[in-house]
C-alpha cells in the first residue's frame, strides 16, 4: 500500500545538508530492512521537507525464531526436568510437557520453533520515523522551544499517511496531520488535503516544486533565456548550482547588472563575492572577460520581479564598495614579509615570516637538484628571484582583501606583485602556490613555480610532524594528506625525479629531530589513493626500497598492466614461488662449476643473456617474467633442498639474482591476485 512521510522544517542550511544528502535514502532503506519491511520508495526535498513516499507491505513479515538449548543429559535428570530446562521452557513462552529434544551436529538438544507473527506497519512507522530523524547527521543541530529538542532546524509539522490513513502520534513535540506549509507567497497557515495524490497536487498548486530534479532543470532552462537574450555566458558552478537547488522551493532566474568602475577589482574577488557571499552566479562576455551582470535565482513568486533585481544589486554594490577600497587600500600599502613577523604560524614553529624563511631555504635545496633545468626554463640566474618569491608568498596575508576573502591567498599576493612589476615567473610562482588545491585542480605549470609550491607543502609536511601535529583517523586539521598527495601530483605533472628519502633527509636540520620514516611512509602512502591499481601491487614498487617518486610511478603502471593480463595470474605462480624459496635466505653469488642439472645451465644462461635496462621499467619486468619456462623447467627438473649445503646455496642463489632483479622494480612476494 501507498506510503508518505513529511518531516516539514525551518529552512535548512544548504551546505550541511547536501553533505547528507546522499546517506538519506540509505538510511531509511537500513531502516526498512531492521524492520522486515519490502519497500519502493523514493526521497524529495524542498528547502522546508523532507519526503518520503511509495509503497510498503501492510505487514512485516512473519518470523520463525529457533531457540536450541542444553543437551539432552544435563536437560532431562533421573526422568525430570532439570532447571536449565525449566528456564529454556520459560524462554520460549511454553510449558514443560512441550519441550522437546533434536538432533542438531550429533547432538540431542532441547529446541523450540515458533512463529512470531509480524507487527503492523502503521504500528512500525511512528518508531520509524524517529528513528529517521536521529539518525540523520547533519554537523551542528539546534534547539529550540524549551529546548527539549535537537534537530538541524527546528520541526514544524509531520505528515505520515498509511493508504488513506493519516497515522496519529507525536514527534518532536509536533503531533502529525494531513496538512503541511505551503510557499511563502501563498501564506503561512498549514495546507490541508485527504489523500496522497492530493498532497502532491496541492504543493504544485501552493508554490512547491517539490522534486530537485525539477528545480534544476527549470534553473537551467531560464540560464538559456538569458543567454540568449543578453548574449552573455553564464559561469555555471555545479556546487553552486546544487546550493541553489537546495535553497529553493520555486525558483526563478533573474539577470542584474552592477557599475563598470568595478570591474577594475581583480575578477576572482568580484565572483568570490557574487558566490560565497550572495550564491549570485556571474557572467562573461564573447572574450571570456568578466562582465558587470549577474544572475540571482530567487525563491520568490511574482509578478514583477524589478524589486528583487534591485535589492540584489543594491546589496552587490555594498560588497563590491568594500572589495574595491580593500583593492586600492591594499596597492597603497607596503607589500613585503616584514609584517609577517607579527602573525604566528603556530607557537611552536615561530611566525609566519620564520614559516618563509624555512621555504625559502627548502626552495633552495631542490634548485640545486634541478639547477640546471631552472637554468633553462628561466634562461639565465634565477636564485634571487626564487628566493623574492618565496619570501613574497605569503605576504598577501597581511592585506585587507586576504583579510576579508581568506580563500584568495596567493592570487591576490599576484595581482599586488604584478602592480609593483615583480617577474612574472615571481608573480606566477606566488599565485600557483598552493596548488593543487583539491581533486581536480591543475598543478603549476612551471618547474620555478613547482619549487616554491613544493617548498611550502614540505614545509607543512616537516614542521607539523616535528612538532606531532600529525594526522589520525580521519582527522587532518592541517591538510597534510592534501600536501603529501599535492608534492605527488606536481613531481608527476612535471615527470622529474624526487627522491624523497634525500630530500627529507637534506632539510631536516631545520626542524625538531622526529622519525622521519615516519614521513617518508606517510608520503607514500597517498600512492595508494593516486591509482586505480591492486593495492598489493602498490605496496610491492614500495616494498623495493625505491624512494624516488618518478620510478615509483613507472614501476607501479607498469606491474599493474602486466597484472592485468589474462595469462598473468597463472604464470605468476612460478614467481610467487620462487619469491617464497628466497624469503628469508642470504643469497650469495652464482657458482657455475657446481651446476648438476642442464636447467640450472640453461636458466643461468638465459637471465645472463637479459638485456635489462632500468630506464625502461614496463620492457625490464617484461624481460624477467619471459624467464618463467626456464624456471619451471628449473623446479621440474632439481630439489632446491639438496643434501649437498653447497649445491643447495647455490640453487638459492640461482634463483635469488631473478628475486634480487625483481626487486630493483617490486618486491614480487607481496602481490597478491
Amino acid at each position: 500500500m501507498k506510503f508518505l512521510i513529511e518531516i516539514g522544517v525551518e529552512e535548512l542550511p544548504a551546505i550541511p545538508f547536501l553533505k547528507e544528502l546522499k546517506n538519506i535514502k540509505p538510511k531509511w532503506k537500513s531502516l526498512l530492512d531492521e524492520f522486515g519491511l519490502e519497500s519502493e520508495f523514493g526521497f524529495d526535498y524542498t528547502p522546508r521537507r523532507l519526503v518520503l513516499s511509495g509503497d510498503i507491505p501492510e505487514f512485516a513479515p512473519d518470523l520463525e525464531v529457533e531457540n536450541i538449548g542444553a543437551p539432552k543429559q544435563v536437560a532431562l535428570q533421573n526422568g525430570s526436568w532439570s532447571a536449565a530446562a525449566k528456564s529454556f521452557a520459560n524462554k520460549c513462552g511454553i510449558s514443560e510437557d512441550e519441550l522437546s529434544f533434536k538432533e542438531i551436529k550429533g547432538k540431542e538438544v532441547l529446541y523450540h520453533k515458533s512463529v512470531v507473527k509480524g507487527k503492523a506497519t502503521d504500528e512500525l512507522l511512528p518508531v520509524m520515523v524517529d528513528k529517521f530523524i536521529h539518525s540523520l547527521n547533519f554537523g551542528k543541530s539546534m534547539r529550540w522551544g524549551n529546548g527539549e529538542h535537537e534537530f538541524i532546524r527546528p520541526i514544524r509539522s509531520l505528515v505520515c499517511i498509511l493508504g488513506e490513513r493519516s497515522l496519529d502520534f507525536e514527534i518532536y513535540g509536533v503531533r502529525s496531520g494531513k496538512a503541511f506549509y505551503p510557499h511563502r507567497k501563498f501564506g503561512y497557515d498549514l495546507v490541508k488535503f485527504d489523500s496522497i495524490d492530493e498532497y502532491f497536487a496541492k504543493l504544485e498548486q501552493n508554490g512547491i516544486t517539490l522534486k530537485s530534479a525539477l528545480r534544476k532543470e527549470k534553473i537551467l532552462s531560464e540560464f538559456k533565456q538569458i543567454e540568449a537574450k543578453s548574449g552573455l555566458k553564464i559561469e555555471l558552478d555545479l556546487e553552486l548550482l546544487d546550493e541553489v537547488v537546495a535553497i529553493t522551493e520555486y525558483p526563478t532566474a533573474l539577470l542584474g547588472e552592477f557599475e563598470k568602475e568595478f570591474l577594475e577589482v581583480p575578477s576572482e574577488v568580484i565572483i568570490t563575492s557574487m558566490k560565497e557571499n550572495q550564491r549570485y552566479f556571474p557572467l562573461h562576455d564573447a572574450s571570456g572577460e568578466l562582465s558587470n551582470h549577474f544572475v540571482v535565482v530567487s525563491n520568490q513568486i511574482c509578478d514583477d520581479y524589478s524589486l528583487i533585481i534591485r535589492g540584489n544589486e543594491k546589496v552587490l554594490r555594498a560588497r563590491l564598495s568594500d572589495a574595491k577600497f580593500f583593492w586600492e587600500n591594499d596597492l597603497a600599502s607596503e607589500f613585503s614579509s616584514e609584517k609577517l613577523k607579527t602573525i604566528t604560524y603556530l607557537t611552536e614553529l615561530g611566525s609566519m615570516y620564520d614559516k618563509e624563511i624555512r621555504e625559502r631555504d627548502i626552495a633552495r635545496s631542490l634548485a640545486k637538484i634541478y639547477d640546471r633545468e631552472l637554468r633553462f626554463e628561466f634562461d639565465g640566474d634565477y636564485e634571487h628571484e626564487l628566493d623574492r618569491a618565496v619570501m613574497l608568498s605569503k605576504a598577501d596575508l597581511t592585506t585587507g582583501m586576504v583579510y576579508e576573502f581568506t580563500n584568495l591567498q596567493g592570487v591576490m599576493g599576484g595581482y599586488y606583485a604584478a602592480y609593483r612589476k615583480e617577474n612574472p615567473f615571481v608573480i606566477d610562482a606566488i599565485k600557483e602556490q598552493y596548488l593543487p588545491s583539491g581533486e581536480g585542480s591543475l598543478c603549476p605549470r612551471t618547474l620555478f613555480s613547482s619549487i616554491v609550491a613544493i617548498s611550502c607543502k614540505l614545509d607543512n609536511l616537516m614542521g607539523l610532524f616535528s612538532i606531532n601535529k600529525i594526522p589520525n583517523g580521519n582527522k587532518d586539521p592541517y591538510a597534510l594528506r592534501r600536501a603529501a598527495a599535492g608534492i605527488i601530483k606536481i613531481v608527476l605533472n612535471l615527470d622529474i625525479n624526487f627522491d624523497v628519502k634525500n630530500v627529507l633527509n637534506s632539510i631536516k636540520s631545520s626542524y625538531k629531530e622526529f622519525d622521519i620514516k615516519a614521513l617518508e611512509s606517510f608520503i607514500y602512502d597517498r600512492l595508494y589513493t593516486m591509482y586505480d591499481a591492486n593495492t598489493s601491487v602498490i605496496k610491492a614498487c614500495l616494498n623495493s626500497g625505491e624512494s624516488d617518486l618518478k620510478r615509483l610511478n613507472s614501476a607501479i603502471l607498469a606491474l599493474d598492466e602486466i597484472s592485468k593480463s589474462d595469462s598473468f595470474k597463472e604464470n605468476f605462480s612460478t614467481f610467487k614461488r620462487l619469491a617464497n624459496i628466497i624469503k628469508d635466505s642470504e643469497i650469495l653469488s652464482v657458482d657455475e662449476s657446481l651446476f648438476e642439472d642442464e636447467s640450472e645451465k640453461e636458466l643461468n644462461a638465459k637471465f645472463k643473456a637479459l638485456s635489462l635496462d632500468e630506464s625502461d621499467i614496463s620492457k625490464y619486468l617484461n624481460e624477467l617474467f619471459g624467464l618463467k619456462d626456464a624456471i619451471d623447467k628449473f623446479f621440474d627438473s632439481v630439489m632446491i633442498n639438496h643434501e649437498n649445503p653447497n649445491i643447495k646455496a647455490n640453487r638459492i642463489a640461482l634463483i635469488g639474482q631473478i628475486y634480487k632483479a625483481f626487486l630493483k622494480v617490486a618486491d614480487i612476494k607481496e602481490i597478491t591476485l
